[in-house]
């Protein structure tokens, strides 16, 4: 068998296995040692593997994971997520779907000082769905928009999936914070619209929340709006200026955040420990899934496989949207059953190249890719933000809230196309710093 058969090979099984529901990272670890030791020798698959994950768990650079995540941990157990949605709530409550339009709006703020976006969905379900059925509001519709809306939390910096494809591509971590930024405002803009259109059609969905005057809307926003701004200013200002790196940027974010929480005094000791735990165990799982896709990625580069995908589709006698179409079809598809982080890290090493190859930037590119595995997060089967919200809600049916996260969907087909017509609505803010 050649190397290049054996990568195919591989990647077929990686994906069986996966489809059993057995752990990603194990899978990519031992299928990637077994190829390794295969092609080379065991010696040399051991020693790709060790060096791998010390390499990684070591790493200077990716630190900045378990900071970020520590940061959104303690900006949870701290409350701040609900004042957020209290302001947001307050201001545009009184709109069709006003709650709704809050939820969304709360979501992409958290998403500011968050980064995940199960802990978005999770934080969401448990503030926003308990007032939209106090207003009656329909169960598929109140549930559906905390489930998609979370996706914000990616797509708004810091974020640990740009985070993530910046290790594994080499592109930087700064410019690709500043790519979702923009791209982030559109989605949420357009999560905003569609809800408002669903409410307007049919007002029993979404009845609108009671009328708040200016002056407890500016105290609301002032109590909950004023101390996301500045986290969120400390940390993507410092990387513009130039002030300090992502790495030192996890550390600021996570002392302005820590911060806020004692001058508010919402952060208690259990909170504090809570948060801790919580880090440390997402944190490991995502260390871990990044030294695994190492050394797979080590066995790939072994078989020739990107390098011969990569030649393969700039050959093929269609536009390279065309090419970028099915790349992005096959991380839908993959999506409903992959976990969004590991199907990055599983398969950045494959298209990467590919786009480079077909002349499209890698910094749009990953914007591109975050939007399109956020998808698989409410899509059926596994839909991870989906079955977050339904464990939250437990009256709430899994099937009711899958029923309702097509508009959103839609939405994001709506902005990928928006970003591949205009793709300096993502590369504006990166190229500033490069001025």
């Amino acid at each position: 068998m050649s190397p290049f058969e054996l990568g195919i090979v591989a990647i077929l099984l990686v994906f069986l296995l996966v489809a059993a529901r057995m752990p990603v990272a194990f899978v990519m670890l031992v299928v990637g040692m077994g190829g390794y030791a295969y092609l080379i020798s065991l010696e040399a698959a051991l020693s790709i593997a060790s060096s791998s994950i010390y390499n990684t768990f070591a790493s200077y650079s990716l630190i900045v994971v378990p900071l970020f995540v520590w940061m959104g941990y303690i900006a949870y157990h701290a409350g701040i997520s609900r004042r957020i949605y209290d302001a947001t709530y307050k201001v545009v409550g009184r709109l069709p779907a006003g709650l709704a339009l809050a939820t969304i709006g709360a979501s992409t703020a958290f998403g500011a000082i968050c980064g995940s976006t199960t802990a978005t969905a999770a934080t969401m379900s448990a503030v926003a769905v308990p007032e939209m059925k106090r207003y009656k509001y329909d169960r598929s519709l109140a549930t559906s928009v905390v489930a998609s809306s979370a996706i914000l939390g990616v797509m708004i910096p810091p974020s640990v999936i740009f985070i993530i494809y910046g290790i594994a591509t080499g592109e930087s971590i700064a410019k690709l914070f500043l790519a979702g930024i923009i791209p982030g405002i559109l989605l949420m803009g357009l999560f905003m619209l569609v809800t408002w259109i669903r409410a307007v059609r049919n007002p029993t969905l979404a009845p609108a929340g009671p009328e708040v005057d200016l002056k407890g809307k500016i105290r609301a926003v002032a109590k909950g709006g004023i101390e996301v701004i500045i986290i969120f200013f400390v940390v993507i200002g410092g990387l513009f200026l130039g002030y300090f790196t992502p790495t030192e940027a996890g550390g600021v974010g996570v002392a302005a955040t820590l911060a806020v929480a004692i001058i508010r005094r919402q952060l208690d000791w259990t909170g504090f420990k809570n948060s801790l735990r919580d880090s440390i165990r997402i944190s490991a799982m995502i260390m871990f899934l990044v030294a695994a896709a190492t050394v797979f990625g080590r066995f790939l580069a072994v078989t020739n496989i990107p390098t011969t995908m990569a030649v393969w589709a700039g050959d093929l006698p269609i536009h390279p949207v065309a090419v970028l179409a099915i790349i992005l079809l096959i991380y839908l598809l993959l999506g409903c059953f992959i976990d969004a982080l590991a199907l990055i890290l599983l398969t950045i090493p494959i298209f990467y190249p590919v786009a480079v190859h077909l002349g499209f930037d890698p910094i749009w590119f990953g914007v591109i890719i975050v939007l399109v595995v956020g998808m698989g997060v409410i899509t059926p089967p596994v839909g991870a933000n989906v079955y977050v919200v339904a464990g939250i809600v437990k009256d709430t049916p899994v099937v009711t809230i899958f029923r309702g996260v097509w508009p959103y969907l839609l939405s994001i087909i709506l902005c990928i196309a928006i970003l591949t017509l205009f793709p300096q609505l993502a590369l504006f803010l990166p190229d500033l710093i490069q001025r």
